[in-house]
């Protein structure tokens, strides 16, 4: 059976960013997803639609076809009251190279890196980790199958592609990086989320 739009793929990958691994899937364990339904990057689903079983591929996905140049005004200066806890500033989450997931003022949750930490205010870049980037993925297909009732219950319920679903769609798709939804946005994967 040939990877095609609405069946369960099993992939083993590799990803490398600037010459060092950014993620893997690990022995035994591929990254399974339903082809088709926005669960990963259009262009990787893309580079391995038609493969069978046992067939490898290595592609490039661009920045543009990846997860989006860098967007300068993603970088922003916040207030440290922003981060008050229990009526005080939570300076023990406030160091460079922390990643704080937030909500802005229409309640969507995004992840914040930060960048500096200053005597009033943080600086905080909303961009995702592989902005930029230049991906480059080796990946081989390990099984190409029907999807079943049980798989679209795991995966989230309609078979809509949405991972938070109960029978409606909010259209939130969030990747924990392990490749299964739980409402955190920090993936890696390829998964385009």
């Amino acid at each position: 059976m040939k990877v095609e739009a609405n069946k369960m793929v099993a992939v083993d990958y590799r990803l490398t960013v600037d010459g060092k691994i950014a993620d893997q899937s690990q022995p035994g364990k591929p990254l399974e997803f339903i082809c088709g339904t926005g669960m990963l990057l259009p262009k990787f689903e893309a580079a391995i639609m038609g493969k069978e079983p046992g067939e490898k591929v290595a592609f490039t996905l661009e920045p543009k076809d990846g997860y989006g140049e860098t967007i300068a005004e993603a970088v922003v200066e916040l207030p440290k009251t922003v981060f008050m806890m229990d009526g005080k500033v939570a300076e023990e989450i406030l160091f460079v190279g922390s990643q704080i997931p937030m909500s802005d003022a229409q309640g969507n949750h995004m992840m914040g890196l930060v960048k500096e930490v200053k005597d009033e205010s943080v600086v905080m870049d909303f961009n995702h980790p592989m902005a930029g980037k230049t991906l480059d993925f080796e990946v081989e297909v390990v099984s190409v199958r029907d999807v079943t009732p049980e798989d679209l219950a795991a995966k989230g319920g309609c078979g809509c592609g949405c991972h938070d679903c109960d029978g409606g769609c909010d259209g939130e798709h969030e990747c924990n990086g392990e490749h299964e939804c739980h409402g955190e946005h920090d993936c890696d994967c390829g998964c385009g989320k």
